[in-house]
C-alpha cells in the first residue's frame, strides 16, 4: 500500500509532555522516544507521531478528535481513568458502535470505540 497522500505523523500540543508519555505507556502500551524536555515522539504501532510543550485544545473548540480503537471499551475506560486520565463524556452508543472521550494529563481530548456493546 502506498504511502502518497496518507496521514503519515500527528503532532498535540501537550501542557506536560511527560505527563502524556506516562499515561500513553501505561494506558496503550505506545513506545516512546525523548528530543529534549519540550518533546517526546511516539510509535503506537501502526502511526507515529509526537507531543510537543504547548496548549492543547479541545475538540469542543473545534480541535480535531482522534479516535483510538479497542476490542472492549470497559478495560480502557477502567485503565485511562487509573493512569490520571479524566473521561469527559461517558459510553455512548451510535451507529456501528459505541465510544467513550477522555482528556489525558496533559489536556488532549482523545475518543476510544469498539463495534461491541459496551454492556
Amino acid at each position: 500500500m502506498s504511502s502518497e497522500n496518507r496521514i503519515d505523523y500527528v503532532e498535540f500540543a501537550s501542557a506536560d509532555p511527560a505527563a502524556s508519555r506516562a499515561f500513553f505507556e501505561a494506558v496503550f502500551g505506545w513506545s516512546f522516544v525523548d528530543y529534549g524536555e519540550d518533546y517526546t515522539a511516539f510509535d503506537d504501532g501502526r502511526l507515529q507521531g509526537g507531543f510537543f510543550r504547548g496548549q492543547p485544545q479541545r475538540a469542543e473548540s473545534g480541535a480535531p478528535l482522534l479516535v483510538l480503537y479497542a476490542d472492549l471499551l470497559a478495560p480502557v475506560e477502567a485503565a485511562v481513568r487509573a493512569a490520571g486520565g479524566q473521561v469527559v463524556r461517558p459510553v455512548f452508543s451510535f451507529p456501528g458502535g459505541s465510544r467513550f472521550q477522555f482528556v489525558e494529563p496533559g489536556g488532549n481530548e482523545l475518543a476510544v470505540w469498539s463495534e461491541r456493546d459496551p454492556a
